[in-house]
């Protein structure tokens, strides 16, 4: 895209939305207290999709009646939302907030794997070190025990499983996305996924549930869905569209500062040291994957 430029309003609306995606993990941390994985999944999505349905007619015009792009956006539904979105909550049954937002930054591994293999990436001997440190942080995170499957680990591996599905959307986004307004994905994407979590819950789980909840949990589904899914989205492709994808994607390295951040000032939470050094480490990956900052201090190759 022409004119695109990291300017301090660029970096202003990253800043603001590692602090939107953080507050998501503290959203769903307060709404596991009352409710199941697939309820908060389904609330999320529903409000989310019934914001940006009238945003896109405004901007836009109608929802599209493409079969190629719904068949797209529902593959991205899958892997983008219902899986990743349903193992996050349900994780957070036994993890703090804070732990799944770091894990949570294992997700551009799982893609630079994903897009290897689909041949859209090149596995550089720098990456390979890069997935290796993150692999080493993730170990760190569990602290030992290996032969013990607690529910901390259950907490864990369920996170984890959800960016790996986070991963397997990029190679599908840049297959099958190519040429559809970002805006329309995001309407169509979690349209898609409103509808598939509906069948879920039906058959799943107690929609009665939602009469039982608090006012304060209603008030975390709705800023959940309004300011860390609706908004977030509006603002990633505005951002997308400002300074490209790559600025975007540092965003992956700010989202557990402002998740650990808001885990420990609101809900009270701490990490202990090997999760403090899992962390580091998979933010130190991430780091070595990408590579600029590198660049920046004469330790990698452009």
């Amino acid at each position: 895209m022409p004119n695109q430029v990291a300017d301090s309003k660029s970096w202003a609306m990253l800043v603001a939305l590692a602090l939107i995606w953080g507050g998501s993990f503290l959203f769903v941390g307060i709404a596991v207290k009352e409710l199941p994985a697939l309820l908060i999944v389904f609330a999320r999505v529903a409000i989310a999709a019934l914001i940006l349905i009238p945003i896109h007619w405004a901007l836009v015009g109608p929802l599209p009646r493409d079969k190629r792009i719904w068949v797209a956006c529902l593959g991205m539904s899958v892997l983008n939302n219902v899986l990743p979105f349903t193992a996050i909550a349900w994780g957070q049954h036994y993890i703090a907030s804070g732990l799944a937002s770091v894990i949570n930054a294992t997700t551009p591994m799982f893609a630079l794997v994903f897009m290897a293999l689909a041949g859209f990436e090149r596995l550089t001997a720098q990456r390979v070190i890069g997935l290796l440190l993150g692999f080493v942080g993730v170990i760190l995170l569990k602290g030992g025990n290996f032969g013990e499957v607690g529910p901390q680990t259950l907490g864990i591996l369920a996170v984890i499983f959800a960016t790996f599905f986070y991963g397997l959307s990029a190679p599908w986004s840049k297959k099958y996305l190519v040429g559809i307004t970002p805006l329309t994905i995001a309407t169509c994407q979690l349209t898609g996924s409103t509808i598939i979590m509906a069948g879920l819950v039906t058959g799943f789980a107690e929609p009665a549930l939602y009469a039982a909840v608090t006012i304060k949990t209603w008030g975390v589904l709705i800023a959940l869905a309004t300011l860390s899914t609706a908004i977030a989205y509006l603002i990633f492709f505005r951002i997308i569209e400002r300074a490209g994808p790559s600025f975007v994607s540092l965003v992956t390295m700010l989202v557990p500062i402002s998740g650990v951040l808001l885990g420990a000032i609101v809900l009270g939470e701490s990490l202990s040291l090997h999760e403090i050094l899992g962390g580091m480490t998979i933010l130190f990956a991430l780091v070595v994957i990408d590579g600029r900052a590198l660049r920046f201090i004469g330790l990698a190759r452009a």
